[in-house]
């Protein structure tokens, strides 16, 4: 369906502008005469979704959209002069012209949820399903609500995973660095010495003699190598299916973050869940949204495994315990909700326990990588000064005076 600009004339002979959807220019001036306006002329526009890409919008802009809409639907005010506030007050100019483009999508006839759709770059598949939920069950400001605080939530994660990286990641680059520097540099300078004591080293300086050579001579391959082997591995998961999995499932299975990665990919999944339960959304399609949610192709395949399952009659506790995925408390709470009918509170409830279990990983995951970077970088340098000391020791030990 296109998207025309068109000027008309009413009954009155009043000139009439506006935007409207059509199939073509005979279906828009069908569309039109319905109106009671004759067509005069039309241009024919790009789609909003085609001409605004979206790009640059933040989830710290969606919070304040969802905060925005929760207040202004809430009192009541119509949803065109909500979004004309909305693109007033906001300093981010590619979201002055998503909001402009959905104001004019709505005065063409869309409803709102429709205009998100536009967007897939801004507003998800789930953001716009809840929006449409909301929209006919009349509880948009409750939507937005819970839109907000689960937004919140996620960046809250995102921060917290970005602290869990950064210190690692600066630290690790440190450790590499005095590393480069004792191997390039000093190790060569102060064996140059040892050499000339003309006695029998031992293993663990030949070993740091072995090691040194080969940062001195192959120094690039040791910088490009790594940078070559993650950058083509990642293509390949990108382009392969199976190796996306095989990544996946991977990363699941990692020693200390395999077990946080699924904690903070099941809370937002049980999140979204009762979310969307509680918004009038079936299970059937609270399942296939969580499909693209997941973020995870070896969860994604459990999830619609458990959708499977629901279709063909199972219950829903039984399906997620088939997955191996939940443990038991977790599955003992879906299943109270299910006899008790207060499914939408064991979905919260399950949200709740990973969140808090997730945040107490990540700050005993930071308490511990602290002193383990400190060990590493001592025992390298330790190794480093053993092999260089050693053979010197014993040389000064070995003269009389």
């Amino acid at each position: 369906m296109d998207f025309f600009r068109y000027k008309a004339i009413d009954q009155f002979g009043r000139v009439q502008i506006g935007q409207a959807d059509a199939i073509n220019m005979a279906d828009l001036e069908m569309r039109l005469r319905k109106m009671g306006l004759d067509l005069v002329n039309c241009k024919e526009l790009k789609s909003a979704g085609k001409s605004v890409s979206g790009r640059g919008v933040k989830r710290r802009d969606l919070i304040l959209i969802c905060f925005h809409m929760e207040q202004t639907s809430r009192a009541g005010v119509p949803m065109l002069d909500s979004l004309q506030d909305l693109r007033d007050s906001t300093d981010n100019p590619r979201l002055r012209e998503v909001i402009s483009a959905m104001g004019e999508s709505i005065e063409g006839g869309k409803t709102l949820s429709q205009t998100m759709t536009d967007f897939p770059g801004v507003f998800d598949k789930v953001f716009a399903n809840l929006v449409r939920a909301g929209e006919q069950s009349g509880e948009l400001s409750e939507v937005f609500r819970r839109l907000g605080e689960s937004l919140k939530w996620q960046d809250e994660q995102a921060s917290q995973a970005r602290k869990l990286i950064m210190y690692p990641a600066f630290v690790g680059s440190v450790v590499a660095g005095v590393l480069f520097f004792l191997m390039i540099y000093l190790v060569p300078e102060l064996l140059a010495f040892v050499k000339t004591m003309g006695k029998e080293l031992p293993a663990h300086t030949k070993v740091l003699i072995f090691v040194s050579n080969i940062f001195v001579h192959y120094w690039y391959l040791i910088l490009i190598l790594p940078v070559v082997v993650v950058g083509g591995a990642m293509v390949m998961v990108n382009v392969s299916p199976l190796m996306r999995l095989r990544y996946d499932t991977l990363k699941l299975n990692l020693p200390v973050l395999g077990p946080i990665v699924k904690k903070i990919i099941l809370a937002r999944l049980a999140g979204f869940f009762a979310m969307m339960y509680s918004s009038g959304i079936t299970i059937i399609d609270c399942i296939r949204t969580g499909e693209d949610i997941a973020g995870n192709k070896a969860i994604e395949n459990a999830v619609r495994n458990v959708g499977q399952q629901i279709a063909d009659g199972k219950n829903l506790s039984d399906s997620f315990e088939s997955t191996g995925l939940f443990p038991p408390l977790v599955l003992r709470m879906i299943r109270v909700g299910e006899n008790t009918g207060a499914l939408e509170q064991s979905l919260e409830n399950v949200s709740y326990f990973y969140t808090r279990d997730v945040r107490e990983s990540i700050e005993r995951l930071q308490a511990m990588i602290e002193p383990t970077m400190t060990i590493i970088l001592g025992a390298i340098v330790g190794w480093v000064m053993f092999s260089i000391l050693g053979p010197i020791y014993d040389l000064i030990s070995t003269i009389k005076i």
